[in-house]
Order: C-alpha cells, then structure tokens, then sequence
C-alpha cells in the first residue's frame, strides 16, 4: 500500500484528490492531507508517506519551501508538485531541491495516476507546459539548456513509457504500470525508439537520461 500526503490550502481539491486516490486499483492510500507547508513538514515527520503531493502556493509557508525542509530530512522521499501554477522561477527551485516532478492540477485523472506511478519508480514527471516554461526562460534541463526535439514528438504516455525504462522496469512492468497490453507497450517502445532515432533500448534511455529530463 503507497502512502501519500496532499497538500493544498484548497480543502474541496484536496478531498476531491483524496477520492480519486483511493478508488483507484492502484493500492493508493492517503495517509493525511496538510493546508500548508509547515503543516507538511509536520505531517511527514509523523506519517512517514512513501509520497507528497504538493501544492506550490500556500499560506504560512510555501511549497517549495516545505520541500527544501523535508528533503533535507528524507531525501529518497517522493515529492511530486500539483500546482495551478506555470511560474518557471518556482519550476527551477523545485527541481533543485530533488522533487520527482512538476504537473498542473488541470491534468487528466487518468494521466495524474499514471504520472505518479512513474515519479515512483524514478522517473521524472514534468507537464509539457512546464518544459516549455523553462525552455523559454533559457533554464531547460537539459545538458545543453534546450529540450531536445524528440522530446516534443513524443506524446505524454510516449513519455511515461519512457521513463519507466529509463527507471529499469521491464516491459511487462511497464504494461502493468500503464494499464497496457505487453504488446501495446512493445508497439509504443517501437515509435519511441523512431522518434528519438534510437538503435535500441540502451540509446533510447541514454539519449533520454543526456537529456535531464528523465
């Protein structure tokens, strides 16, 4: 059973997460839910979540905030931001301080679920929106500060297989995890491998660690 923390200041958000979380076939359970990001850092300490849903923008302190303190504690815990948001500045922090993803709360369910199943095998979960925010403040993550082209190409379950690989899942994890057919999964790998202009399964996750984004 997975552990996970929320955090947001909006009560009906959280509720509502909360809900999503726990009806899904997934084995979520939502240990807690905090208003802010001192509350967080009280919550983690006592609950010992296995992952942190966390919202950017909170009274009293704010998520980035909380993240910095409770990664300094336990820095293998999961810390996957859900913001509104798209500001690249708080982008930036996040990432520094080791958080396993950046989404916006508009996101489809079914892709928030498959994105945290991803971020807890590794993989980095980075909204679209979010990498062309920091594309276009010059703060890629990439090693030469640009996202590279394929990475536009691939759609965003393309990504999330993607990641799943360069997190070391097999496929037939990677099936489980996507909620796809083994052959589904292999018939995704297969435009992966065209879009990146990749030979095989090493490149393909060396291109896509090369580029920080994974």
């Amino acid at each position: 059973m997975t552990r996970i923390l929320i955090v947001d200041d909006q009560t009906l958000f959280s509720e509502s997460l909360k809900a999503v979380l726990e009806s899904a076939a997934d084995g979520y359970k939502v240990c807690g839910l905090a208003e802010n990001g001192r509350e967080a850092v009280d919550a983690v300490d006592e609950l010992k979540p296995d992952l942190v849903l966390m919202d950017v923008r909170m009274p009293v302190m704010d998520g980035v905030a909380a993240t910095r303190v409770i990664k300094s504690k336990y820095p293998m815990l999961k810390i996957l931001m859900l913001t509104t948001f798209e500001d690249d500045e708080y982008v930036r922090e996040a990432l520094r301080y080791g958080v396993c993803g950046y989404l916006l709360k508009s996101i489809p369910t079914t892709e928030l679920l498959a994105s945290i199943r991803a971020a807890l095998s590794g993989a980095l979960q980075l909204d679209p929106r979010v990498v062309q925010a920091l594309v276009g403040s010059g703060t890629g993550e990439g090693a030469s500060g640009e996202v590279p082209p394929w990475y536009d190409a691939l759609t965003r379950k393309e990504r999330q297989v993607l990641g799943l690989m360069v997190a070391g899942s097999h496929n037939d994890e990677i099936a489980e995890r996507v909620c796809m057919a083994p052959q589904t999964v292999r018939n995704y790998i297969s435009r992966i491998y065209d879009k990146l202009g990749a030979s095989d399964r090493m490149v393909a996750i060396r291109m896509a660690r090369s580029s920080g984004l994974f």
